[in-house]
């Protein structure tokens, strides 16, 4: 099975910034990371959204 791309959202300005893979076998439920958001000049969570 292919890895899938999925985006990642800020979850303060709803700024799509970033793009990861990810094996969905292996991690069934949706991403989150800390990422340095470009528009707010600072760490913020990154979630998980749908093409």
């Amino acid at each position: 099975m292919p890895r899938e791309i999925v985006i990642l959202e800020c979850t303060e300005c709803k700024r799509r910034n970033y793009t990861t893979k990810k094996e969905k076998r292996n991690t069934p439920g949706r991403l989150e990371f800390s990422k340095y958001c470009k528009f707010e000049r600072k760490h913020t969570l990154h979630k998980e959204r749908s093409k």
